[in-house]
């Protein structure tokens, strides 16, 4: 009996372990998916062989990070909208970086329609294309140009997880300051009231996907995606989310590509919890101009400047 009670104590403790990572942050994906989570999935079903896809070292890196030794980094999340017979793009990128020395991560969304040379392209477009164009490579590199600093690993996600994962976890809650009626690619008709909704899968992605009905754009459409992940981050730590983990886990291998391994996101799970207790969250400034009647995000240099010596000095390498 005691025998018994010790190895259901463990397998409890390894559990909760598991329902950390899977509700960290906002790497959800990753740090989400974390060190225990990706462990157990890939004893069973190899869900590391799914997910890894690597990609070429930066070459604003003399050196590949070094995560034994607590190096702060980077890392680019692209959400891929990705519909029948079309190849793709960038819907959402958000760049965060992790340094555990000052305990703090940073985390800001680039808009989609931000005007800037794709990388290996040789043109000036809107920042997410470089999805349609060259895949992950091209948007990291594009990312990497328009900033000026190293992107050290990336996850991709498909904007179709973000429905299931809901929908599993039972739906979420979200506080709305806007009040319009879903009229975009799924046209469900359902009306996002002023004040606390409830949301099931199809509708958090029709609330994170509006943006023509928000006087803000795609900022508010940022705040938005921003809101939902800490939607998604409280209710997954509920207890009852123990049980639905087997699926959430499937969802999670067969709907992410990284460059990360089993021993980096070990090693991040590790030795970078610290970075969880700050933060910061921050928009790229700009403004909406038309060029040959093409809507763009315009940055200006200055501000490209002051973002790229922000997250610099944040990840302690020379501007």
């Amino acid at each position: 009996m005691g025998r018994m009670k010790k190895k259901l104590k463990e397998r409890s403790s390894r559990r909760k372990k598991v329902l950390i990572a899977l509700s960290s942050l906002l790497t959800l994906i990753v740090l989400t998916a974390g060190g225990y989570a990706f462990y157990l999935y890939h004893s069973t079903t190899k869900a590391i062989e799914k997910t890894y896809s690597p990609i070429k070292k930066s070459d604003k890196r003399e050196t590949e990070i070094a995560l034994d030794e607590r190096q702060p980094f980077s890392i680019l999340l692209i959400g891929v909208d990705e519909r029948k017979n079309d190849k793709g793009r960038a819907d959402s990128l958000i760049v965060v970086t992790v340094n555990p020395h000052k305990k703090s991560m940073y985390m800001f969304n680039i808009p989609r329609d931000t005007r800037t040379e794709i990388i290996g392209k040789g043109v000036e477009d809107k920042i997410n294309h470089s999805y349609a164009f060259g895949g992950v490579e091209m948007t990291v590199r594009t990312v990497e140009h328009f900033l000026d600093i190293p992107i050290d690993y990336y996850i991709q996600v498909n904007m179709e997880a973000l429905s299931k994962i809901v929908d599993v976890l039972g739906g979420i809650t979200v506080y709305n300051h806007l009040e319009w009626a879903d009229t975009g690619y799924y046209k469900k008709g359902f009306v996002y009231q002023r004040g606390e909704l409830h949301l099931n899968g199809p509708q958090t992605l029709g609330y994170v996907r509006m943006r023509y009905q928000d006087p803000r754009g795609d900022l508010g459409r940022n705040e938005r995606q921003r809101q939902v992940i800490q939607a998604i981050i409280a209710q997954g730590s509920h207890p009852a989310t123990l049980i639905k983990l087997t699926n959430l886990l499937e969802i999670l291998g067969n709907h992410i590509k990284t460059n990360l391994t089993l021993d980096n996101i070990k090693t991040i799970q590790k030795n970078y919890q610290s970075a969880r207790e700050h933060i910061e969250t921050f928009e790229i400034k700009g403004k909406g101009t038309k060029i040959d009647g093409i809507y763009y995000y315009i940055v200006t240099d200055e501000e490209r400047k002051n973002i790229s010596n922000k997250i610099k000095d944040h990840l302690a390498i020379p501007h």
